[in-house]
C-alpha cells in the first residue's frame, strides 16, 4: 500500500508564501510523475502542477504559473510546492498525487489546507 502525506499548509496573508511537502511511504515503487491538485469550497478539484521524473519537466496551471514552483526527489518519492505571491483565490485544500504510469494518478494524499486572507 502506498501512502502520501502532505504537510506545510496554513494561513497566510495575501502576498505571502508557503511551502508544501508530500512524502510517499509504504511499498517500494517507482513513479512516472507526482503532482499537486487543489479543491476550493464548492468547486471541483483542479490541477495545479506536476513534475515528470524522467525528464524533470514541470507543468503548471495558468493560474499559478510564475508564482508556484514544483520540485522533488524521485528516489525518495517526495515532492514540494513552493507557493509565492499567494492570493485569496489560492485558498483551497491541496492534495498531492502520484502517477505510477502515465495517464492517471494512482494514489492521493489526505490534503492540507491553505488559507490566504486579503
Amino acid at each position: 500500500q502506498v501512502q502520501l502525506v502532505e504537510s506545510g499548509g496554513g494561513s497566510v496573508q495575501a502576498g505571502g508564501s508557503l511551502r508544501l511537502s508530500c512524502a510517499a511511504s509504504g511499498r517500494t515503487f517507482s513513479s512516472y510523475a507526482m503532482g499537486w491538485f487543489r479543491q476550493a469550497p464548492g468547486k471541483e478539484r483542479e490541477f495545479v502542477a506536476r513534475i515528470i521524473w524522467s525528464t524533470t519537466r514541470t507543468y503548471y496551471a495558468d493560474s499559478v504559473k510564475g508564482r508556484f514552483t514544483i520540485s522533488g526527489d524521485n528516489a525518495r518519492n517526495t515532492v514540494y510546492l513552493q507557493m509565492n505571491s499567494l492570493k485569496p483565490e489560492d485558498t483551497a485544500v491541496y492534495y498531492c498525487a502520484v502517477s505510477i504510469n502515465a495517464g492517471q494518478y494512482d494514489h492521493w494524499g489526505q490534503g492540507t489546507q491553505v488559507t490566504v486572507s486579503s
